[in-house]
């Protein structure tokens, strides 16, 4: 019991913040593109509370992957919508990225004060927690992006395809959305999801923390 609760402090700082500006993203590039959608719903927001989905968010605890409430997107106020929703999707997984990139420099920040300062306790007290917490966000913030640059609708990377692809491919390729969730669950199951992504975000991981 110990030990999960240590994992929930650890990790849900991170978890909460890596989700919301994953969502917000997704939001403020709708709303530059014109479309108020994700505004009028109260979603532009960097408000967890507004973002989170309950089951997705405790699906990160336990298989090691997790999602928020996706923000509504209505891509009929686009210029081109093919075009826009291309943005809107890559806004997500791209800001995970930065979020992974920023908090890497921020923990090697943490890890050379450590070794710089003279040993005290209340100096363990705070660089210890702040460091665990800024390696976990790396960690989570590369599954977040690279799950969702998976080219698999509904998933950010889904949606990329299908604005990167021919106007002849594009319907057809949407079509495969409705059994999106469905693919993803046997993928995560079969354990081909892991084998998959796992290397990635591991050789990205110690890429970015080495």
């Amino acid at each position: 019991m110990t030990d999960f609760l240590t994992e929930l402090i650890i990790l849900a700082p991170p978890l909460l913040f890596a989700l919301t500006l994953h969502e917000f993203a997704h939001g403020f590039i709708a709303y530059r593109l014109g479309d108020p959608t994700a505004k009028m719903a109260g979603r532009l927001t960097l408000n967890p509370l507004s973002h989170l989905d309950p089951i997705g968010t405790l699906a990160f605890f336990f298989i090691k992957f997790g999602w928020a409430k996706p923000v509504p997107v209505n891509a009929g106020y686009f210029r081109n919508p093919k075009q826009g929703m291309l943005w809107v999707a890559l806004a997500g997984p791209v800001t995970n990225l930065g979020l992974a990139i920023i908090s890497a420099i921020l923990a090697k920040t943490f890890w050379l004060l450590a070794s710089l300062l003279p040993y005290s306790s209340a100096m363990e007290a705070i660089l210890l927690p702040l460091s665990a917490m800024l390696v976990a966000s790396v960690w989570i913030n590369l599954v977040l992006a690279i799950f969702n640059f998976l080219p698999i609708p509904p998933l950010d990377g889904g949606r990329i395809l299908a604005g990167l692809l021919p106007d002849s491919l594009t319907e057809p390729f949407r079509q495969i959305e409705r059994y999106g969730f469905i693919i993803i669950l046997v993928l995560a199951f079969s354990g081909l999801l892991s084998k998959v992504i796992l290397p990635i975000i591991k050789f990205v991981n110690n890429l970015l923390l080495s």
